[in-house]
């Protein structure tokens, strides 16, 4: 059986958003399973000592346009939001919830908040928004609700964060397939090329 493709990202990454509309097709062209994994950026920030894009000088203003010209060429939705970057411990929360019951519905929510955050400017930090995000993607509302709060929940994505860290990961998108790691929306043709040869 062929390996899965692990795929890293934080609900506040543009690049994350336009990688989460294409890595499930790119996958199944190639007869592989996607495992998807929530993170948070900011403590990786601190590891790698850096900072989210659009806050540093020069380089921040050259990213807003590129996300939304990738966005272009891609056909994909695209509105970088009012505020931004934010947050996201609420929807990665929810996610991991629920993935314990279905990782069908978990992606499905993913697409959700994202398509949400950047092509509509819902605010997902708001739980109230999460969760109709998360009753939009099928999953039990009210069981989840309830749990969002949790420490075992937090605990659980905390636990998320430090394993994608041991396994190499700094930003977002970033996957993993039969140990070869790419970062980046633009590294997903040199993913596929990689699929396609068997590595090089």
């Amino acid at each position: 059986m062929l390996s899965a493709i692990d795929f890293w990202f934080d609900f506040s990454s543009p690049y994350g958003y336009l990688a989460a509309e294409q890595i499930d097709a790119l996958a199944a062209r190639h007869g592989r399973e996607v495992r998807w994994h929530a993170i948070l950026l900011g403590p990786l920030f601190k590891v790698v000592g850096t900072a989210p894009l659009t806050t540093l000088p020069v380089k921040g203003d050259y990213a807003a346009h590129d996300f939304a010209r990738t966005a272009r060429l891609l056909g994909i939705p695209f509105a970088l939001p009012n505020q931004f970057p934010v947050a996201t411990q609420v929807a990665a929360r929810a996610f991991y919830l629920i993935q314990d019951e279905s990782s069908g519905q978990a992606k499905q929510f993913a697409r959700l908040a994202y398509r949400a955050y950047f092509a509509e400017g819902r605010d997902i930090t708001d739980g109230s928004v999460v969760m109709d995000l998360v009753a939009k993607a099928g999953a039990g509302a009210s069981a989840i609700e309830p749990q969002l709060g949790s420490e075992a929940i937090k605990q659980r994505v905390r636990h998320e964060v430090d394993s994608a860290l041991r396994a190499g990961v700094f930003g977002s998108p970033f996957f993993k397939v039969d140990g070869e790691p790419f970062w980046g929306n633009d590294r997903l043709p040199h993913l596929e090329e990689w699929l396609r040869r068997g590595g090089w």
